[in-house]
């Protein structure tokens, strides 16, 4: 499987940092995993979150290809079980490429949730979208166990 995750901001706590490293090195025998981290667009210069919104879908946008498989992490989104996730992502075309989406701090723009293919939450509960990006790199390793049938998920 083929995996790209954009997102905004950079990783500012070395801890974090660490652990999401230490969840690529594990992922490498099972699948490419391609971090894309982009500047988040400031409300300062922008002067409304509704700007930001739009910059930010711009930014995220130019990074997509016409054919990736988009999975847009939002707090609507559906949840799934790990065992579910692992399905999930076993049933998309595998000449597909899978692109996470992790929005900034004032969400995304309607145009970004209509281009993605799937609309998925972490969880009911809030995570800093720092946060957000190790949970997500840890289930996406999950699922790969999952799917391999190695004891890691047990």
């Amino acid at each position: 499987m083929n995996f790209r995750l954009i997102c905004l901001g950079k990783d500012k706590d070395a801890w974090l940092s660490a652990a999401i490293d230490e969840y690529i090195k594990r992922l490498r025998p099972f699948c490419k995993l391609e971090i894309i981290q982009l500047s988040d667009v400031s409300i300062k210069t922008t002067g409304s979150a509704e700007v930001v919104i739009q910059k930010e879908a711009r930014l995220i946008e130019a990074r997509l290809e016409a054919d990736d498989f988009v999975i847009l992490l939002n707090e609507n989104g559906e949840e799934k079980s790990s065992l579910e996730f692992s399905q999930f992502l076993s049933s998309i075309s595998c000449n597909k490429r899978i692109v996470f989406v992790i929005g900034g701090v004032y969400g995304t723009s309607e145009q970004l949730k209509t281009r993605a293919d799937k609309c998925l939450s972490l969880s009911r509960l809030t995570f800093t979208h720092r946060m957000a990006r190790l949970i997500l790199i840890e289930q996406i390793y999950r699922a790969m166990m999952i799917l391999g049938g190695r004891s890691y998920h047990i």
